[in-house]
């Protein structure tokens, strides 16, 4: 893997994260309402799990 591997991942990671917003953004703008709603641990715990299944993903595919 190299350092263009990297900027290809993150370029496709802004790719899927402007899908919501464009196809949908009342939903988007909804779903943030419901963000700035939860805790601190909560938003955390959210964050630990979209980080683990990103590892997890990552070791099966490699």
């Amino acid at each position: 893997m190299d350092g263009n591997t990297l900027w290809q991942a993150l370029a496709l990671m802004l790719v899927i994260e402007g899908l919501l917003p464009l196809v949908a953004p009342n939903r988007w703008r909804g779903m943030f309402e419901q963000i700035l709603r939860l805790g601190n641990g909560q938003i955390r715990f959210f964050g630990l799990c979209s980080m683990a299944a990103g590892l997890l993903l990552l070791l099966f595919l490699a």
